[in-house]
């Protein structure tokens, strides 16, 4: 394996790439530590060290962020617009004719819904960054546990100033990726996220030893490797529906007759769910911080069963709650991304057939009980995955200092697989061995 690195890093090119996309993830992180316009950083660093929990969709944007949100850094934002909006692109996909014809028409069609992608990205930058600044003007950011004014300046104009500049940041962090992509070893905005998560790996272990005991640490060190080995084995995992092609006589020469296979992922919807789950438990609370109590001091009693149920990631009721709706986010977004009827179509249009299955409507019908089948026991292990971290809290009171678990673990070994296969293969198109035997 050493020898395979040293490879890589004797290769002219492939160095060149590595080390044009560690020094753009350099100015990423860089970013992520400069303070917003405005906004008072000796105050946001008493509040973090008083602040030990964040739940709902701040956890989940701090994470992709690299603590970068509680820190309202010009780059608070991260890639949750991007992520965001690449989503609900695809979503449309399944509403919007247009744009299900531009996903077919090739590289052209595709580069127009990029387009449309960047254009609701710097969007969803100027309302999310909005409802940021707003909730941190109320002093809600870190809860109860701070009250000190973070923001220096609460009038309109300094308000746009600091949009304007969390915005620009959100371009800023899409541009940077496209130049991964392009000029480096590709997947930008994978690795971004995956340099935002792994850099909270050790602030979280050391959190965690402090807190606690080195025995503890150990512990959690020792189910952090049998959780990574785990999630490597389901995210390499495939159901491997077999094709033959009928051989077709063309003039004199033949085609066809090979066999081949459709392979199909026990989690094919990746980390998309655990995302909109988080993203739909937390717009109740969200919208509980904005209605304020009355003369009396009283509440609405939807909002005190919202905080007292929702807005806590160890409750058994957001447990279930949370379990159930990656579970059927799944199902749903199987469902809108894998097509069985154009896979179907397409096999029959080039003559191929599963074996035993007639071509057309019994093969699309085959296809939809494969995925039903298979989707189940993606669902509970995404479930499972994301409750880790919970369960964690309620045992041992390591909610945010848990790096192994949830979203987290997900992307940290996906996107690491999918490095690793990319400069797998530019290695061996050199003539070389590659980096895995």
């Amino acid at each position: 394996m050493f020898s395979a690195i040293i490879r890589v890093f004797r290769t002219p090119d492939l160095r060149t790439k590595l080390a044009f996309t560690l020094g753009i993830v350099a100015v990423f992180r860089l970013g992520s530590f400069i303070p917003a316009p405005l906004v008072d950083y000796n105050n946001v660093q008493k509040c973090l060290a008083q602040s030990q929990n964040t739940s709902g969709l701040y956890e989940l944007v701090n994470l992709f962020s690299g603590g970068a949100l509680l820190q309202l850094s010009i780059f608070a934002l991260g890639i949750m617009p991007y992520i965001t909006s690449s989503i609900i692109i695809q979503l449309l996909r399944v509403v919007i004719p247009r744009f299900e014809t531009l996903y077919k028409e090739g590289q052209a069609g595709q580069a127009k819904l990029t387009q449309y992608t960047r254009y609701l990205t710097i969007a969803l930058g100027v309302l999310q960054s909005t409802t940021l600044i707003a909730v941190a003007r109320q002093g809600a950011l870190f809860g109860a546990s701070c009250v000190l004014p973070i923001l220096t300046d609460s009038s309109a104009i300094g308000i746009a100033l600091m949009v304007i500049t969390m915005t620009a940041g959100t371009g800023l962090i899409m541009w940077l990726a496209e130049l991964i992509t392009e000029h480096g070893i590709g997947n930008g905005m994978s690795l971004l996220i995956f340099s935002s998560i792994a850099s909270r790996f050790p602030s979280s272990l050391l959190s965690i030893a402090e807190s606690k005991s080195p025995e503890t640490l150990i512990l959690v060190i020792a189910v952090g490797v049998v959780i990574v080995g785990l999630v490597i084995l389901v995210e390499q995992s495939q159901r491997r529906v077999p094709v033959q092609y009928a051989k077709r006589m063309v003039g004199r020469r033949s085609y066809g007759g090979q066999s081949t296979y459709i392979p199909i992922k026990v989690n094919m919807a990746g980390v998309v769910p655990v995302i909109f789950a988080s993203s739909l438990l937390y717009l109740p609370s969200l919208i509980a911080q904005f209605n304020q109590p009355d003369a009396k001091g009283n509440v609405a009693p939807w909002v005190t069963w919202v905080s007292s149920y929702l807005t806590k990631g160890d409750h058994p009721i957001y447990m279930a709650l949370y379990f159930l709706l990656i579970v059927g986010f799944t199902y749903f977004y199987v469902a809108i991304t894998f097509n069985s009827e154009e896979v179907a179509d397409n096999m029959k249009q080039y003559g191929g057939f599963i074996p035993g299955i007639r071509a057309g409507r019994p093969t699309m019908e085959y296809l939809e009980y494969v995925i039903s089948r298979i989707t189940f026991p993606g669902a509970l292990y995404l479930g499972i995955i994301a409750l880790i971290p919970l369960v964690s809290f309620s045992l041992v009171g390591a909610n945010q200092n848990f790096p192994f678990g949830g979203t987290s673990i997900l992307i940290i070994v996906g996107v690491g697989l999918e490095t690793v296969k990319q400069i797998n293969a530019q290695m061996q198109q050199r003539n070389y061995e590659g980096l895995l035997k």
